[in-house]
């Protein structure tokens, strides 16, 4: 059984967001959340907040025990691009991409022995 939380068009790049997302992958959801508490990323602000959805979820909807959840998986991917123009000298622009990413995180119960 696993819970799954989702935020789509976060206004990070997913480049950066990746970086503070391998940090808690398969980690405890307590470690996990002192991980992010301590990390000091714009990042961990948006994936601290699907980290504690995704547990909420596990609770509420799946009846999970949360001090027994860890994180299965976390990734990101590519959201959307916004494309913005800078103008340049003769009448020129250049575009900016300003990037978008999807954060996803799944939570689960640890198999008991």
């Amino acid at each position: 059984m696993e819970a799954k939380a989702i935020a789509n068009t976060v206004r990070i790049t997913p480049r950066k967001a990746r970086l503070v997302v391998d940090l808690i992958r398969n980690k405890d959801v307590a470690e996990a959340k002192a991980i992010l508490k301590l990390t000091n990323k714009m990042a961990t602000e948006v994936v601290l907040k699907v980290l504690d959805s995704a547990v909420a979820n596990a609770e509420h909807n799946y009846n999970m025990d949360v001090n027994n959840l860890y994180v299965k998986t976390c990734y990101v991917t590519d959201g959307v691009r916004m494309k913005r123009m800078l103008p340049r000298a003769k009448g020129r622009g250049d575009v900016i991409q300003k990037r978008t990413c999807n954060v996803t995180v799944v939570v689960a119960e640890k198999e008991s022995k």
